[in-house]
């Protein structure tokens, strides 16, 4: 306790304890007429209340804190996650272009295989029809040659045959 117009300040007892002595002051300095006890107990049951909820506001704004520090961290969390996502899904876009060129690349070599096979069998054939064509060409002329070769004969028949019947004529 202090005694009036004492300037230093009194250390009081805080929580439960502080309160009730805060209490007896107030009720013993009511009692014995002294008003600076009872204001000095009504004070020290208010500081107890102002530590109960500085502690108080002290332990929410802690909770707020990790709460936020929890939500920043979720958010964060979700930021990644679909920062992988997109990276993935990219990732798996560039592998099914690759397989696409892949495909693309591997039919566009089956189509030209087709068509080198396609163009090898129509010059074959080109040449098989130019071969015939060729052929019988000789052919004709062998059949022309051996016709030539028949009437030559058979002019040299014919003129054997007419010197036979007029000797004179024949020459």
């Amino acid at each position: 306790m202090t005694g009036p117009g004492s300037e230093e300040a009194e250390q009081t007892a805080g929580g439960l304890v502080g309160k009730v002595a805060g209490k007896a002051k107030e009720a013993a300095g009511s009692a014995v007429g002294n008003d600076e006890l009872a204001r000095e107990g009504r004070l020290q049951q208010a500081q107890v209340d102002a530590e109960a909820d500085a502690r108080r506001e002290a332990a929410e704004a802690m909770q707020r804190e990790a709460e936020a520090a929890l939500e920043a961290d979720k958010t964060e969390n979700e930021i990644e996650r679909e920062r992988l996502q997109n990276e993935v899904a990219t990732q798996e876009r560039e592998v099914q272009i690759e397989r696409e060129g892949q495909e693309a690349e591997r039919q566009a070599q089956t189509d030209a295989q087709r068509q080198q096979a396609v163009a090898e069998r129509e010059r074959e054939a080109q040449e098989a029809v130019a071969e015939t064509a060729e052929q019988r060409a000789k052919r004709e002329r062998l059949a022309a040659a051996r016709e030539a070769i028949e009437l030559e004969h058979e002019a040299r028949r014919a003129e054997a045959a007419a010197g036979a019947i007029d000797p004179e004529e024949g020459q």
